[in-house]
């Protein structure tokens, strides 16, 4: 007993050795691309800051590991609160790391940005797959915009990617403008519904109907089960009233019970016939490359507007110009070109 409890001894000593040393850009990287989940979460904790001073240094690791990244699939997982989706995500996750995939699970929240919680700040909702050594759960970054918090999560994508995770499942909470968010850095993105819940399509926005390339009716088991196939039925009409995507891929229904491990594999085959399929492939070539140019003036939109803030003059004078906006002293539009002056030099 006492070597046991030597050894747990030995081992947290240079757990907490190798948090509190200061790692340099180049052992980090080195340590993403040797696949240590201990220097990616460290990574990734930088690439989350807010400190001006880290920000060089996250974008020399991303930098560099940005060719090793890319040939993983991604895909996104949204669904109203309810529908099971931290049940769905470690079943599924679980069938994927079975299959020797390695799966990382990232969370898109921006309700996290206002109680600085998460959707998967609760690992203990998914206990099976944080223990899996072929997983790695990641909650959303906190303390940003809903645009900073998707940023954040895009640039994790790709140090998981380097570090050697195929599977990314990227969670949104299913509200806002978070699934937007999602969809425009993943590959394939999954809507989860839930049958019996009144009317089947009530609630479901166009937009989001038109960004799934699979809907999947959850918690299809015991009294559920004619309900789910109702539920099928009412998209599959539903869909046709929608125009075909460019790729020319057709949504596809499913049903699946997160709890009994019913319907999974159907799932992964249709993912795995989407990304198979030459006009699929095609597809995720072409939006990949869209979303990189998304992503770089949406940067650029970014850093403009950080760059503006964190301005001396505009500190100083922000204030007042909004008292004077809202006593209506001055127009809006003039106290900001006032302030862009400012901020400009002139």
């Amino acid at each position: 007993m006492a070597t046991n409890k030597n050894t747990d001894g030995n081992a947290n000593s240079k757990t907490k050795a190798f948090r509190k040393k200061n790692l340099s850009t180049e052992e980090l990287i080195q340590g993403i691309l040797n696949g240590d989940i201990a220097t990616l979460a460290r990574a990734i904790t930088l690439v989350e800051s807010t400190n001006t001073e880290h920000f060089q240094k996250s974008n020399d690791i991303i930098n560099q590991c940005l060719p090793h990244s890319g040939k993983s699939i991604r895909i996104g997982i949204t669904g109203v609160p309810g529908v099971g989706k931290s049940t769905f995500i470690e079943t599924f996750g679980s069938f994927l790391t079975a299959l020797g995939k390695k799966v990382a699970v990232l969370a898109v929240d921006p309700s996290s940005t206002i109680s600085k919680g998460s959707i998967l700040g609760d690992k203990t909702r998914m206990q099976e797959l944080v223990k899996d050594k072929n997983a790695y759960i990641r909650p959303s970054p906190t303390g940003h915009s809903m645009g900073g918090v998707a940023r954040k999560t895009r640039e994790t994508i790709i140090l998981c990617e380097a570090a050697g995770f195929d599977t990314i499942l990227v969670e949104t909470v299913g509200v806002g403008q978070s699934e937007t968010a999602v969809h425009g850095m993943v590959d394939f993105f999954l809507l989860l519904k839930l049958a019996g819940a009144g009317d089947e399509l009530q609630g479901i926005k166009r937009g989001i109907m038109e960004m799934a390339d699979a809907i999947v009716i959850n918690k299809a088991d015991g009294n559920n089960i004619e309900r789910a196939n109702l539920a099928k039925v009412e998209f599959t009409k539903a869909l046709h009233l929608f125009p075909a995507k460019e790729n020319g891929w057709t949504p596809k229904i499913l049903s699946c019970s997160a709890i009994q491990k019913t319907g999974i594999s159907e799932i992964w085959e249709v993912i795995k016939a989407y990304t198979d399929d030459k006009p699929g492939l095609e597809g995720i070539i072409a939006k990949r490359r869209t979303q990189n140019k998304f992503w770089l003036l949406q940067t650029i939109e970014d850093q403009l507007k950080q760059q503006f803030y964190e301005n001396k003059n505009i500190k100083n004078q922000l204030d007042q110009m909004i008292k004077l906006v809202v006593d209506g002293k001055i127009s809006p539009f003039n106290a900001a070109e006032k302030l862009l002056s400012l901020a400009k030099g002139t």
